[in-house]
């Protein structure tokens, strides 16, 4: 066990090395052991060669092959005691050969065995060199120069696969290092402003000598009202990095319940702006994180609700298409650009830029793609052609989701 443990410990091309003369060596010596058996299998024949002369005065000649002779062959006693020696001879001469043929061989099967460790330990280091350069190139690679890309080029063998998925690899990680260096940038733009603004407030409180009472209480009622801007940014920003972490716990959850729930404490609201609601609520079961899968709901509304105009309708809708649970939620609204769809599932995207005075940072619909990914869920948006967003999510199927939680 210790020599196995050392030799795992080894460099790639040394194991590989050992590994060509191992199998050379064993292979060197099945054929020298068929070679061997065969030749001593071979036999050792003994001829002999008699001359006769018959009562007519003809000469006949006999010729005796094999190991043995053959009892009725008809040789003289000197004859016989010859063949018998001869035969003797022949024995001792095929041991002799025999053992000088391990001999050599053995000799042959070592040298051999120490030439293919030298040009195994060669052509070890030539099949390793890509990898060791693209180690070097990796080993190089920091998030300054995260751009840099291994580029191999040559034949599509496993080399130049393994180097385009690290290439892959990298790009993915640059483009996610980008997104969060943008994701940063514009969290702390989100922050400071209200952060200035709330400067601005303290500072025109105190630089003002002839402040009553009824202006400090003004002033403060701003700050509140900012102070519950920058509450609801983080609680997004929060809420955002939970659903991207994955899901800490999953239940069945009722669809239809929660969307419920969400309408009547969004009717309000819908009232406030003039706007009428049409919700088709039916049974829809999924299986996730209740809260998130409540605040997807919520942050669809309440979208639905901010980007609209005045008389303007949301439509609710949940149910089951093909054994899925969907949620559909669709708008009146500015005209959306098709192309600009799909940018507003990026953080602190909006249309409206003034949204953000109504304390909306852009996050609603990041906060609603995280959650859908972490429940492996479909999400689409459509832009209508007379304005406004239809929204569908679409949940995996119940047995799917039992595969992915076990």
């Amino acid at each position: 066990m210790g020599l196995i443990s050392r030799i795992s410990g080894m460099r790639v091309r040394l194991r590989l090395t050992l590994l060509y003369g191992v199998l050379f060596l064993l292979s060197g010596a099945v054929l020298l052991t068929i070679t061997y058996l065969l030749v001593e299998h071979g036999g050792s024949n003994v001829a002999l060669s008699t001359h006769n002369t018959t009562s007519a005065g003809d000469e006949s000649v006999s010729i005796i092959l094999g190991e043995t002779l053959p009892a009725d062959a008809r040789l003289t006693e000197a004859e016989r005691r010859i063949a018998e020696a001869v035969q003797e001879q022949a024995v001792q001469q095929h041991a002799e050969t025999m053992h000088q043929l391990l001999v050599k061989s053995g000799v042959a099967l070592a040298v051999m065995s120490v030439i293919a460790v030298v040009l195994g330990w060669l052509v070890a280091g030539r099949v390793l060199r890509p990898l060791r350069t693209m180690t070097d190139t990796i080993q190089l690679i920091s998030a300054r120069n995260v751009h840099e890309r291994l580029a191999v080029t040559g034949p599509r063998d496993e080399v130049k696969s393994l180097a385009d998925t690290v290439d892959g690899l990298l790009g993915r990680l640059e483009s996610a290092l980008d997104s969060h260096k943008r994701f940063v940038a514009n969290a702390a733009h989100e922050l400071r402003t209200p952060l200035t603004l709330e400067h601005a407030l303290l500072e025109e409180t105190v630089l003002d000598t002839e402040a009553t009472a009824d202006g400090f209480r003004a002033q403060f009622k701003e700050l509140m009202v900012v102070s519950d801007q920058q509450a609801r940014l983080l609680d997004s920003l929060l809420v955002l990095a939970t659903s991207e972490r994955g899901l800490d716990r999953r239940e069945s959850v009722d669809l239809s319940g929660l969307t419920g729930d969400v309408l009547q404490a969004a009717e309000p609201k819908a009232r406030h702006h003039d706007l009428a609601v049409d919700a088709d609520v039916r049974p829809a079961h999924v299986t996730g994180d209740p809260a998130l899968v409540a605040r997807m709901v919520a942050n669809l509304v309440d979208n639905a609700l901010t980007y609209n105009v005045a008389g303007g309708r949301v439509e609710v809708a949940t149910g089951t298409e093909d054994g899925r649970a969907f949620l559909w939620v669709a708008n009146t609204g500015p005209v959306v650009p098709p192309e600009t769809v799909e940018l507003l599932l990026s953080p602190f995207e909006r249309l409206d830029r003034a949204a953000a005075d109504d304390g909306h940072h852009g996050l609603g619909l990041s906060i609603v793609d995280s959650i859908a990914a972490a429940h492996s869920a479909d999400l689409t948006l459509c832009a209508r052609p007379a304005g406004g967003l239809a929204i569908r999510v679409l949940f995996p199927r119940a047995e799917s989701r039992l595969e992915k939680a076990g």
